[in-house]
């Protein structure tokens, strides 16, 4: 091979074919000199001559195009282009045509004969080049048309390549089951210290009120102690479920609370956090709402079987539904303990049983010689139901119910004895009743 002959280049308004006039094989041993020349046009027009230029018909079809050389894939009219520009090689001597990109060159050798592509750093140099003067080469260009072609045509690849669909959008479920556990951590920080915080002025309460968020909400109520009274029992047992016993207790200790005065600036503060303490426990709850609502849209199936929560932590964890859904039932049953195995790999220890799929109630009902078994077991079934939702297009949570209902069937097996259905009659079960739901 004595080196490239010709250069394909591809612009965002067309296709370009250039001849390269300086002798390969100079070039090849003056690789500094054709690095220098590319930055100046005079020199670099000395290397190269267009043969052709072939602009793109439209901006739908420019799109189309660049998914194509994105893929490696030689369409119709690349070919059509290539064919009618570049010399007809004879048997012993094929045509070497520079191309930047090396999934592309393997398309045009197999659609092409007789051309061999080349993707050397001497091609890719004199790319460089070409895409430095391309607007000067380029004759039939006006100034400005490039630039405007590279916009749009970015644009519109971007958008084709980032498509919104409702059922797959698991994004926000990544995002929302993040923030869910952030907010966790920071509304028990907050209510922890609304408690230290407060236990100054009426300590007492700390001990007859345990839920975080009812305590946050005395606080607002409350505030200072001596405003309560036998009139303020009614209002103190709507905080606390109805229940007149804890609202009477609240009140005979604030009685003879031990706790300091507080001055009014003081207690401004510590109401205010309390107040910021409720609202961050308050938006805790419409963010779980939505993710179950998000859930049961994006992954039904999931859902169902082993709950919203733990379903959304697996989607997040393996960074989308649909690579959960490529994973096997062996990697799904450790998700999330991939620390744990590698040490028990290093150490030749026992490796782990669980990852995530551990928070499931399931591995909580089984007895502790069974939990390794139904763990391996809801994995499987956790492997299924991510792939129904991930590549079914009418979601629906028919055959989540269906290996809920296998996965509990297995727990009582392992208690009893009594034989589980078989997985053939589950999933046929599961299309008759889906095939039942879409005629009505």
């Amino acid at each position: 091979m004595s080196g490239v002959q010709y250069l394909l280049y591809e612009e965002p308004t067309g296709y370009a074919l250039f001849e390269v006039v300086l002798h390969p094989e100079t070039i090849g041993a003056r690789l500094k000199e054709v690095q220098e020349s590319a930055n100046d046009l005079a020199k670099f027009g000395k290397l190269i001559k267009l043969v052709s230029f072939a602009p793109f018909k439209g901006a739908a079809h420019a799109l189309e195009n660049a998914n194509d050389i994105a893929d490696g894939i030689v369409n119709e009219h690349l070919k059509s282009f290539l064919k009618l520009n570049l010399p007809k090689a004879s048997k012993k001597s094929k045509t070497i045509l520079g191309v930047s990109d090396l999934k592309l060159a393997s398309g045009i050798k197999e659609s092409v004969k007789r051309v061999e592509c080349d993707t050397s750093e001497v091609t890719q140099d004199i790319l460089r080049g070409i895409r430095l003067h391309g607007p000067k080469l380029l004759k039939q260009l006006q100034e400005g048309d490039i630039e405007r072609a590279q916009l749009g045509l970015g644009h519109a690849y971007s958008r084709s390549k980032v498509k919104f669909s409702v059922q797959k959008n698991d994004n926000h479920i990544i995002q929302a089951i993040a923030l869910l556990d952030q907010l966790d951590k920071d509304v028990n920080t907050f209510s922890m210290r609304v408690r230290e915080w407060y236990s100054w002025h009426f300590p007492e309460l700390f001990k007859i009120v345990s839920d975080n968020y009812t305590y946050s909400k005395l606080v607002l109520f409350i505030k200072n102690k001596i405003s309560l009274n036998d009139s303020s029992l009614h209002d103190l047992a709507s905080f606390v479920n109805d229940d007149a016993e804890i609202a009477q207790s609240i009140i005979d200790a604030a009685r003879v609370s031990m706790g300091q005065d507080i001055s009014e600036e003081d207690m401004n503060n510590v109401v205010t956090f309390a107040q910021k303490a409720v609202n961050l426990a308050d938006y805790r709850k419409k963010l779980h709402g939505y993710l179950i609502e998000k859930m049961e849209t994006v992954a039904p199936n999931l859902s169902e079987l082993i709950g919203e929560v733990v379903g959304a932590r697996l989607i997040s964890h393996a960074g989308s539904l649909t690579n959960l859904s490529k994973y096997p039932a062996s990697t799904v049953q450790i998700l999330g303990a991939e620390k744990a195995l590698f040490r028990a790999l290093k150490t030749k220890g026992n490796t782990p049983k669980y990852g995530l799929i551990y928070h499931s109630s399931f591995i909580g009902k089984a007895a502790q010689k069974n939990k390794g078994r139904i763990s391996r077991f809801l994995a499987n079934k956790c492997s299924i139901a991510s792939r129904i939702d991930s590549y079914s297009d009418t979601p629906s949570n028919k055959f989540g119910e269906v290996l809920r209902k296998q996965v509990e069937e297995r727990l009582t097996f392992y208690e009893t004895g009594a034989p589980p259905t078989k997985n053939s009659d589950a999933m046929k079960s599961a299309i008759e009743s889906l095939g039942d739901l879409m005629e009505e």
